[in-house]
């Protein structure tokens, strides 16, 4: 079983199996109040999916992009959670996540079966009149990222690359499935290659956070 947590956008938690079926999820859509709301979403899902938390053999943690305060109380839940059980996390793009749920038939967020080739953009609000953007083409069926993360602005009119328009005119995802990122965690250590463990890899912020430690002590006159 993995557990899977994600605070980019909203909250969300969920719990996939062995065979990629979703168990339960969890979500709150508040952008803010992340710290607040997990605790209650885990014990949610936990009793929904009938699973103890011993059978948990891996936790999926969403890296963004996101805001630096709301990505961290999901990367360090799956910290905490991951670290009293023994297990490993697996770090996943959020927008990976997004995407995998927009082909995946399984989820309601996927549409037309995606066409072998065909570009998508995840495209998600990153406040401040900025856009997150991230491109994938799907090969096998398997969106695969091309462009990774990066804001663009929303008044921008020039063309997103290999879609001829700007991005603020393509669909925005407002949510992201923890389902789906457990699915592909899930994926990844099936096929032993999850990558580095999350406390290795940097988080995928959308910009540097507002409060910063001082260079050092400042000198006072008399």
């Amino acid at each position: 079983m993995i557990l899977g947590i994600d605070t980019s956008i909203g909250t969300a938690v969920a719990i996939v199996d062995s065979a990629g079926r979703v168990r339960a999820e969890a979500v709150s859509s508040d952008p803010r109040g992340h710290a607040e709301v997990i605790g209650d979403l885990l014990v949610r899902v936990f009793g929904e999916a009938g699973v103890e938390p011993a059978e948990i053999t891996a936790v999926a943690a969403g890296m963004g992009p996101g805001p630096f305060t709301g990505l961290r109380v999901g990367i360090a839940a799956a910290r905490a959670f991951a670290l009293g059980r023994g297990i490993p996390v697996v770090p996943v793009a959020s927008h990976d996540a997004a995407a995998r749920a927009h082909v995946d038939p399984g989820f309601a967020t996927a549409g037309a079966a995606p066409v072998e080739g065909e570009p998508i953009a995840i495209v998600t609000d990153a406040r401040r009149r900025e856009l997150a953007v991230s491109v994938y083409r799907v090969e096998n069926g398997i969106p695969v990222r091309i462009v990774d993360p990066h804001l663009v602005t929303r008044a921008s009119t020039e063309p997103l690359d290999l879609f001829g328009t700007p991005a603020a005119e393509l669909p925005e995802t407002t949510a992201i499935s923890a389902a789906a990122l457990a699915r592909v965690a899930g994926e990844r250590l099936a096929a032993g290659d999850a990558g580095a463990d999350a406390a290795d890899v940097e988080p995928l912020y959308l910009r540097a956070p507002d409060v910063t430690v001082p260079a050092g002590p400042k000198k006072v006159g008399t």
